[in-house]
C-alpha cells in the first residue's frame, strides 16, 4: 500500500510502519496509508523556527502580501486537479468548490490586506498617547512577529480551506506553519502542499505538512508558538488543557464544532419570500458537505404557530435532495468522510432520539445514486423535532457532525434568543426576518453567545454569502463551546500572530524606531521641497514650515460663496451673542484649501502624480478673520506599490504602470499665536525611479 509522504525538514519523508489506512468514501476502496510515526517534532518545530521564521520575519508585509497573492494564482491554475481528489472525500462539485476555491480565496483575501499595512516587517498598533506636558514624552504600541511556529490541527471536513484559511495569516504575519489535517483526508491536503512546495514561492521552513498522528508535538511547543485547533469540542478541551500549553502560556486558539441555529422570525408567512429563503437555507446547510460543517446548522427554531408549516415544507425539500456518487451531475449530497464518521453521526442521533422524533429521513437506509450505500458512507439527511426545548438538554447539547438538525417551537423574541444561548457558545446564528425591531432585539440580545450573525431577508438575499460561510476579513469563531477562538477576521487575525509591546520614548526616538514620523518628533528639513524628491529619495520626517498667509473676511465669503457654504458662523453680520464663536470664523474646509496652497510646490511637475484622500481631518481652534495661517508640513508614512502590466489591447492605453507609492503627510495647521487650529494626514501618489 502506498504511503503519503510527510513534508518536513525540508524534504518529503515517509513515516515508520504501514500507518492508517485511509479509504475512498464514496466506494470504501482503500486509497493510501498515512503515518508519522518516527518523525522528530521537536526538530521539525526547530526547524520551523530557524528557517523560516527567520526568512518570513525579515520580509515586509508588503513583499509577504504579494507571495501569497503569488500562490493563490499559482494554485488557482492547478485546482482541477485538486477536484478530482476531492470527488474522493464524498464532496460534491459545490462542497468542493467551497472547501478548493474558498480556501485559495482567502489567499487572495489576506494578501489584499498588505494595503493596510506598512511596507515593513513589523507595524504600530492604534494611535499614539502623549505622556507629557511639553510633548517630549509619549508612548505607542508596536507589533512584531512572534519567533515562533504556528501549529494548525485542523479538521477532516475541509482538507484545503482549513489549512489555507489559517497559513494565509500566519504567513501574513511573518510566522511560519507546521499543518497536522485530520488523518482520513489527509491525502488532499497532501496533493496541494505538494504543488505548494512545487510552486518553490515560500522561502524554506515556511511550510511544513505531517500525514498522521500529531505525536508529541506540543511537548515541545513554547511560548513563542501558536496552536490553533479546528474540530471537537471534547478533542480541543484536552488539548487546551495540555500541561505546556498551561505552563508555556502558549497561546491556542481553538475553533469547536457548536450548535449553530436559524431562526425564522414571527412575521414571516408562507407567502413571503423570506419563507421559502429560511426552507432552503435550512436544506442547503444540512446537506452541503453532507452536513460535515463546522458552521451547518443543528438547532432550527420557528414560531410554535407556524412550525408544522415549516417542517412540511422543510421534508419536502429534503426529499428533492438526490444522493449518491458525487460524479453524478444529478446527484446534490454526497457521502460523509468516512464510515467511521457516518457511525459517529448515528451514535450522536440515538442520543438526540432520548428527547426528540425523526420527522424525515433514516438511521437505517438511503436511496443512493450510482453508489452503494453498504461499502459507501452514505447516510441519509435526518430531521429531528423536539417540542420541548426550555425542558430537554440534548438538542442544545448533542451534535451529530452530518446531515443532521432539530427543529424546535417558541413563543417570543426573548424566548428564543434564551434557547439560542442554551448552546453555550456558538460559530454563527441566522435570523431570517423583515422586521428591523425583531433583528435589533434578536443581534443585541444573542451576540453574546454567538461568533457571527446573519440577518437575511429578501433584500440582500442575491448576495448573501449565506449562513455557514466564513468570510477571511471577518471574525471567524465563537465563545463557549465553540472555543472563544478567532482565527481569522482581517487584521484581527494577523495580530494574533504578532506580539503587541508598549514603547516609551521621546517622539524623535519612536520615529527612529517605527520608522513612521511622530508629531513633535524633530522634522529633517534639506532646503528641497518634499514634492521634488522621487518616492525612494523621500526620508520619513521630511518637513516643511510654509510662510504665513493672512485669512481675510473677503477670503471667508468668497469660499462661501464659491462652495455654497453659508453656515450663520461663516456670515459677517451674524449675531454671536449665545454662539461657541467670537466672530466671523473661517471655515474648516477652507482652511484646508488654504493649507493646500501653502504647502503644494506648484506650476512645475513633480513626482507627486496626484492627491490620494484626507484622513484623520480635525479642526481644533477657530480662525478668525485677520488671523494668519501657516503650516508645518512632514512626510510622515511610505507604503510602496507594485507596478501592474497595462493590457496594451485596451484603447487608449500603452505601456506599463508607472512606478509609484503611496506617501502619507502629516499636515498640521497653525496660526499666528502658534496653536493648532487642525491637523490632518493626506495621501499622496509618488512616482518612483525603478519599477519594485
Amino acid at each position: 500500500m502506498q504511503k503519503l509522504a510527510n513534508f518536513v525538514l525540508g524534504k518529503w519523508i515517509e513515516g515508520d510502519g504501514d500507518g492508517q489506512i485511509l479509504h475512498h468514501a464514496v466506494t470504501g476502496q482503500p486509497l493510501v496509508a498515512a503515518t508519522s510515526n518516527g518523525l522528530d517534532f521537536s526538530s521539525i518545530l526547530d526547524f520551523a523556527r530557524n528557517k523560516g521564521n527567520k526568512t518570513l520575519r525579515k520580509m515586509t508585509f508588503q513583499e509577504r502580501g504579494r507571495m501569497l497573492r503569488a500562490l493563490a494564482l499559482y494554485l488557482m491554475e492547478r485546482k482541477e486537479k485538486f477536484y478530482t481528489i476531492s470527488y474522493q472525500t464524498g464532496a460534491t462539485k459545490i462542497d468542493s468548490w467551497i472547501d478548493i476555491e474558498g480556501g485559495i480565496g482567502n489567499l487572495f483575501s489576506n494578501a489584499s490586506l498588505r494595503r493596510k499595512l506598512p511596507d515593513e516587517p513589523f507595524c504600530l498598533d492604534g494611535d499614539s498617547i502623549s505622556l507629557s506636558k511639553q510633548n517630549t514624552f509619549m508612548g505607542h504600541h508596536i507589533l512584531v512577529p512572534k519567533e515562533g511556529v504556528a501549529v494548525h490541527i485542523n479538521a477532516y471536513n475541509f482538507p484545503v480551506w482549513g489549512m489555507l484559511e489559517k497559513i494565509a495569516v500566519n504567513l501574513l504575519a511573518g510566522v511560519p506553519a507546521v499543518v497536522k489535517p485530520a488523518t482520513v483526508t489527509s491525502y488532499l491536503t497532501e496533493a496541494v502542499v505538494r504543488e505548494i512546495i512545487n510552486s518553490k514561492i515560500l522561502p524554506e521552513g515556511a511550510l511544513q505538512l505531517i500525514c498522521g498522528s500529531a505525536g508529541d508535538i506540543l511537548n515541545h511547543v513554547t511560548s513563542q508558538d501558536v496552536v490553533t485547533f479546528t474540530g471537537s469540542a471534547h478533542t480541543g478541551m484536552k488539548l487546551k488543557a495540555h500541561p505546556k500549553i498551561i505552563s508555556e502560556s502558549v497561546p491556542f486558539n481553538m475553533e469547536a464544532d457548536s450548535l449553530n441555529c436559524m431562526v425564522l422570525g414571527d412575521d414571516i408567512n408562507p407567502e413571503m419570500p423570506e419563507w421559502s429563503l429560511f426552507i432552503k437555507e435550512v436544506k442547503k446547510e444540512m446537506t452541503v458537505k453532507a452536513g460535515q460543517k463546522c458552521t451547518a446548522v443543528r438547532r432550527i427554531f420557528v414560531p410554535e404557530n407556524k412550525i408544522e408549516d415549516v417542517w412540511k415544507s422543510l421534508c419536502s425539500e429534503l426529499n428533492k435532495t438526490l444522493i449518491g456518487n458525487p460524479l453524478n451531475e444529478s446527484v446534490r449530497m454526497g457521502a460523509l468522510a468516512g464510515m467511521d464518521q457516518r457511525n459517529e453521526v448515528k451514535a450522536q442521533v440515538q442520543k438526540l432520539l432520548a428527547s426528540s422524533q425523526i420527522i424525515y429521513g433514516s438511521l437505517d437506509s438511503v436511496d443512493v445514486v450510482d453508489g452503494d450505500s453498504k461499502v459507501g458512507a452514505f447516510m441519509s439527511p435526518i430531521l429531528l423535532m423536539n417540542q420541548t426545548p426550555f425542558s430537554t438538554n440534548e438538542p442544545h447539547e448533542v451534535e451529530a457532525f452530518g446531515p443532521v438538525s432539530t427543529i424546535m417551537p417558541y413563543n417570543t423574541t426573548d424566548d428564543v434568543i434564551e434557547l439560542s444561548k442554551k448552546g453555550k457558545g456558538s460559530l454563527c446564528s441566522s435570523i431570517v426576518t423583515n422586521d428591523a425591531s425583531i433583528a435589533k432585539n434578536y443581534v443585541l440580545g444573542a451576540s453574546s453567545h454567538h461568533g457571527r450573525i446573519l440577518v437575511l431577508n429578501n433584500e440582500c438575499a442575491k448576495e448573501s454569502t449565506g449562513h455557514g460561510s466564513p468570510l477571511p476579513l471577518l471574525v471567524h469563531g465563537g465563545p463557549g463551546r465553540a472555543g472563544g477562538g478567532e482565527e481569522m477576521g482581517g487584521l484581527r487575525g494577523v495580530k494574533h500572530y504578532l506580539q503587541r509591546t508598549a514603547i516609551q520614548g521621546s517622539p524623535s526616538m519612536i520615529t527612529a524606531i517605527s520608522n513612521v514620523y511622530q508629531q513633535n518628533a524633530k522634522g529633517i528639513t534639506s532646503g528641497i521641497h518634499p514634492f521634488r524628491k522621487y518616492f525612494e529619495e523621500l526620508q520619513i520626517g521630511d518637513q516643511i514650515t510654509t510662510e504665513k498667509r493672512l485669512i481675510t473676511s473677503q477670503d471667508i465669503d468668497q469660499f462661501a460663496d464659491v462652495s455654497g457654504d453659508h453656515f450663520y458662523a461663516h456670515l459677517i453680520d451674524t449675531d454671536f451673542n449665545g454662539t461657541m464663536f467670537e466672530e466671523q470664523v473661517a471655515h474648516g474646509y477652507f482652511i484646508m484649501s488654504a493649507a493646500a496652497g501653502l504647502f503644494v510646490d506648484s506650476y512645475e511637475k513633480n513626482p507627486v502624480l496626484l492627491n490620494y484622500g484626507i484622513d484623520e481631518l480635525r479642526f481644533t481652534k477657530p480662525l478668525y478673520a485677520g488671523s494668519s495661517l501657516y503650516i508645518r508640513f512632514t512626510c510622515k508614512e511610505k507604503i510602496a506599490q507594485e507596478t501592474k502590466e497595462i493590457n496594451p489591447d485596451i484603447p487608449m492605453v500603452r505601456g506599463t504602470d508607472i512606478p509609484k507609492g503611496i506617501v502619507k503627510w502629516l499636515v498640521e495647521m497653525i496660526d499666528d499665536k502658534d496653536e493648532m487650529v487642525g491637523i490632518a494626514t493626506i495621501l499622496t501618489m509618488v512616482q518612483m525611479k525603478n519599477k519594485i
